[in-house]
């Protein structure tokens, strides 16, 4: 069964995809052990594991027989460029707002 790859977004569009990651920030949580904190079966639980580890935003470790989830940082990668983006964006808008109010200023 193939799953498909969602861009970043689409990962962190979902509520209980976002409370797994936050549960997953303390510590490395045994597929199980996350699936104790929601109210929805074992396999929608692990529906969404796979839908974060297709997109790069956690890595699982088999140990004897618990698989271990742990975040990694490559599926927040594309969240911070596109941060980043816009906060270049604002802040050109703003210095030029600044130059602009500045050289009314100026002008008075």
């Amino acid at each position: 069964m193939t799953t498909q790859t969602l861009d970043a977004f689409q990962v962190i569009a979902d509520p209980s995809r976002r409370q797994m990651m936050q549960l997953l920030s303390k510590d490395s949580m045994t597929i199980n052990a996350l699936a104790e904190n929601f109210d929805m079966s074992r396999p929608a639980v692990s529906k969404h594991i796979r839908i974060m580890y297709n997109a790069g935003f956690i890595s699982i470790k088999d140990i004897g027989r618990e698989r271990y989830c742990t975040l990694k940082q490559d599926g927040f990668n594309e969240l911070q460029d596109f941060i980043n983006y816009f906060d270049k964006f604002w802040e050109n808008k703003l210095k030029k707002l600044e130059n602009l109010l500045n050289n009314k200023a100026k002008a008075k």
